[in-house]
């Protein structure tokens, strides 16, 4: 999963895989939880759910950009 956020997104993209043990594992995109694996049933994600939570980032991403920046 790691390496798909990485591929598609590079390393200036604010996401935060957060295996933290005692089976909880988190994503998070600039700061929003994104996937809990306990909140889903503690399953990992399948390809479906990666898929998923690209388009998330995606959009939130797409936002930031349409984002006029301060002068």
């Amino acid at each position: 999963m790691a390496n798909e956020f990485f591929r598609t997104y590079g390393p200036d993209a604010a996401i935060t895989i957060s295996p933290r043990g005692q089976g909880i594992m988190e994503v998070f995109v600039d700061g929003e939880k994104i996937f809990d694996k306990k909140a889903e049933g503690n399953s990992y994600p399948d390809l479906a759910r990666v898929r998923k939570m690209k388009e998330v980032i995606t959009e939130r991403i797409t936002s930031l950009e349409a984002v006029p920046a301060d002068n």
